[in-house]
């Protein structure tokens, strides 16, 4: 009887708990970041991706003071990924792809400083990449590529109601006009997956 209630205790004993691949961020601004987050949020792989600021000089920027183009920042997309899964690399050539890196501090209607095409580097590894890809993208653009690559010193998460914005507002007059063509246009191009990969 005694063995039996050790097996038992024994069997009741907590598992150990499983260890993760840790995750990886990289942050990039390409226009509206209601567009960006749409594209990212639906490739496997990516776990996270926030909408913010980044890049200027305003501490704290709400949506209205970035809107004017005088805080220095750029409506950004912050990704957190599993490397196991996706790499750096290859979210840099979704980047090119998800908007026009030849566009100067405009992205189809969205004109400003706030609109500009960035890579926000986290670290020396991912600035090296960047830089090196960026090179080997402009074979596939007939007029100069204009992203700038910077390190990342802050990043400001944007207000609630700009995350997930595209799930939760799919028939909004933008959504329909501007971010639904691309999401179809990307899914036709296999770049992307039609349904969101947030938790892969």
């Amino acid at each position: 009887m005694l063995g039996g209630v050790i097996q038992l205790t024994a069997l009741a004993q907590p598992a150990k708990p499983i260890k993760t691949q840790a995750t990886e961020t990289a942050t990039f601004g390409g226009g509206c970041f209601w567009c960006m987050e749409a594209v990212f949020e639906r490739l496997p792989g990516v776990r996270s991706v926030t909408s913010g600021y980044a890049g200027g000089h305003t501490e704290n920027p709400t949506y209205k003071q970035v809107c004017t183009g005088e805080t220095g920042h750029a409506e950004v997309t912050q990704i957190e990924f599993d490397p196991a899964k996706i790499s750096y690399s290859k979210l840099v050539e979704v980047f090119w792809q998800a908007h026009d890196p030849t566009s100067l501090n405009r992205q189809g209607a969205d004109d400003g400083t706030q609109y500009r095409s960035v890579i926000f580097y986290h670290d020396e590894k991912q600035k090296l990449l960047a830089e090196k890809l960026k090179i080997a993208a402009q074979a596939d653009f007939h007029k100069p590529i204009v992203t700038e690559i910077a390190p990342l010193k802050k990043f400001y998460k944007a207000e609630d109601y700009h995350q997930g914005y595209f799930d939760e507002n799919t028939s909004a007059p933008y959504c329909q006009a501007v971010i639904a063509p691309k999401l179809e246009k990307l899914e036709h191009k296999q770049v992307i997956q039609k349904d969101p990969q947030t938790v892969k």
